[in-house]
């Protein structure tokens, strides 16, 4: 199980989607399990929580001693712990308004429940041994971002056989907490939450399900392979879910997207002339691998996390000349070999 740690509307929809011949998967059963614990946690009677917590622990038997304990940060769930029950507590009088607010926004989950499903077919057409996770929808602590296997922040997280959705990061970008100055100091900076809405959940899935595929341990690789490696997740994205925008799988807004669409060649110039492609060390390579509200040393209306799109870039440019490799061989394929036989041709 993965450790955890107590973690934009759309814009432009002009922005195309790039575009697959998107196999035919409606034949690929796929009996998607949703479970609603944040509905089932919120309707214990806060004055007599230890019960509740019990009672609810035989519905939940491995999932609530785990949000209670690591997601919650209140120690293990038994009777000499009163914290876990006190904490509880208190966890849920503080949180009624949030909860109240996921709830208008998120009682009826089907309509996203039906495109995690649908994208889940897509996962068993190119991995058919890989076992669906069951949905489990939860209202945490507003600041319980969890790390992916990069150490980049997720708002979900997953253990075995269960991925949870993290509903209170999913309310809109408007959301008044989402603005507080102190949220946005220490929590989520605006160009993060700016992606805290309903549209991002889908991505958001399936970028944790790539990761548990294939855990990244890129960070000490050359910049331009740490590019690639980023294009890589995002060619696999785009994979499960075809129909998606591309600002929804890169993070970027429809402008930052169509600036790096315009300024391609110079971005890639940029690397080439400042001896960056095969730097390794942190210090001169983080700003461009990491998320931001702009790329240091570029113009301001460049996005954060700029390899991001020269990896993607790359990366269709090597399977548009290597039409036979599959997905999963791709994904296995070294990042120096597909820079190496892609013959990448910046725009």
């Amino acid at each position: 199980m993965k450790k955890l740690l107590p973690i934009l509307l759309l814009i432009g929809l002009a922005s195309c989607n790039s575009g697959n011949n998107a196999p035919d998967v409606s034949h690929i059963k796929i009996d998607l399990k949703t479970e609603r614990f944040e509905q089932d946690f919120f309707a214990i009677d806060s004055n007599n929580t230890k019960a509740g917590i019990f009672q609810l622990e035989q519905k939940y038997p491995v999932f609530l001693p785990l949000f209670v304990n690591h997601v919650l940060g209140l120690g293990p769930v038994n009777d000499t712990n009163e914290l876990a029950f006190e904490g509880s507590k208190r966890f849920l009088n503080l949180n009624q308004v949030v909860y109240k607010d996921s709830q208008k926004l998120f009682k009826d989950f089907s309509g996203t429940a039906k495109e995690l499903e649908n994208g889940f077919r897509y996962v068993k057409h190119y991995f058919p041994d890989y076992k669906v996770p069951t949905i489990i929808t939860t209202v945490g602590p507003m600041d319980a971002l969890a790390p992916m296997s990069n150490n980049e922040p997720s708002p979900n997280y997953m253990g075995e056989n269960f991925l949870a959705v993290s509903l209170q990061f999913y309310l809109g970008k408007d959301f008044s907490i989402y603005n507080d100055p102190g949220y946005v100091s220490s929590v989520a900076p605006q160009y993060r939450s700016a992606r805290f809405s309903k549209e991002y959940i889908a991505s958001d899935v399936f970028k944790l399900v790539i990761d548990d595929l294939f855990p990244d341990s890129s960070s000490r690789y050359p910049l331009i392979e740490r590019f690639i490696e980023k294009g890589k997740r995002l060619y696999l994205l785009q994979q499960f879910l075809p129909n998606s925008n591309d600002t929804l799988l890169i993070g970027y807004t429809g402008k930052q997207l169509e600036w790096c669409k315009e300024n391609e060649r110079s971005m890639y110039n940029f690397f080439i002339q400042q001896n960056l492609l095969f730097e390794i060390d942190p210090a001169l390579t983080q700003n461009f691998t990491t998320d931001g509200p702009t790329t240091q040393g570029m113009p301001e209306q460049s996005p954060g996390n700029i390899g991001a799109f020269l990896g993607w870039e790359i990366v269709k440019a090597y399977m548009q000349k290597k039409p036979s490799v599959t997905v999963a061989q791709l994904m296995r394929t070294s990042n120096k070999n597909i820079f190496n036989e892609a013959d990448y041709k910046p725009h």
